[in-house]
């Protein structure tokens, strides 16, 4: 009896604890948004404004992910199928995104990539504006989710070794071809989690992207940036609005993870 009750004693405190800090303030947010019909709600998602910061979002991710995505497999196949002086520090700096603030990355971009810059001025003066523009963005938004694929790939080539591999290379095989028919096959599942991760990274970066894109409404605001505009404007229907979009964009994205069934064993 006592451990019946301890068990259902457990269990209410872990769901108890989701909806106070998860499923109520999500709820919230829905009942928010549509408690003055479903027509306010519409015209705040329709703005120039709002699609603006919905398209850049995409835009963003649609080029950071498969660029992360490419990173990180190389990554990976270096760490774990190479030996070279250097590699626990090299693995160390791949952490570094996870342990430093997005506020201190999007300084960091600016002083690299400003007008008065290391090399903000000489590339200001060809014609290309990183800071307060999409490439800044985009940058910003590449060092938040470098760790991600490469984290679940390392595991996932660690655990399949390399006999396959060897065994292709003594057929004949190149390395593209082992690559593309044996290597890939194998840790498939631990790119489509990574890059699952690096998705819901990407549309739900604020802090970087909000210092290096300058904000400047209908032209440089991210999906995230905009829910914050749209707040201190006291717009709340707005507001809300763009949130319940970011939080029906993350939730697809875990839909398709745990439909795919894509989490490689091992990981955690």
């Amino acid at each position: 009896m006592t451990s019946v009750v301890r068990r259902f004693g457990l269990r209410s405190i872990a769901f108890g604890y989701l909806g106070v800090i998860l499923v109520g303030p999500l709820a919230l947010v829905f009942y928010r948004t549509f408690e003055d019909g479903f027509g306010p709600a519409w015209d705040a998602l329709s703005t120039p404004e709002t699609v603006n910061a919905f398209k850049l979002t995409l835009i963003i991710t649609a080029i950071a992910v498969p660029l992360n995505t490419i990173f990180g497999i190389l990554f990976a196949l270096v760490i774990v199928r190479r030996e070279f002086r250097g590699k626990q520090v090299l693995t160390a700096l791949l952490d570094l995104p996870l342990g430093v603030s997005p506020v201190v990355v999007g300084l960091a971009l600016i002083i690299v990539y400003g007008r008065r810059g290391e090399f903000g001025g000489w590339l200001a003066d060809h014609g290309i504006r990183v800071i307060f523009a999409l490439p800044g963005m985009v940058l910003a938004t590449i060092f938040v989710c470098i760790p991600f694929v490469a984290r679940e790939v390392i595991p996932v080539l660690r655990e399949i070794g390399t006999e396959q591999e060897q065994a292709a290379r003594t057929l004949g095989a190149s390395d593209w071809q082992i690559f593309r028919l044996v290597t890939f096959p194998a840790i498939r599942t631990g790119v489509a989690f990574g890059v699952v991760l690096t998705v819901a990274r990407a549309l739900g970066e604020y802090g970087a992207v909000a210092i290096v894109s300058g904000k400047l409404s209908g032209r440089t605001e991210s999906l995230t940036v905009h829910v914050e505009e749209r707040f201190l404007a006291f717009d709340l229907t707005g507001a809300y609005t763009a949130s319940l979009v970011l939080a029906g964009l993350a939730l697809l994205t875990l839909f398709f993870m745990h439909l795919g069934r894509l989490k490689p064993r091992g990981s955690h």
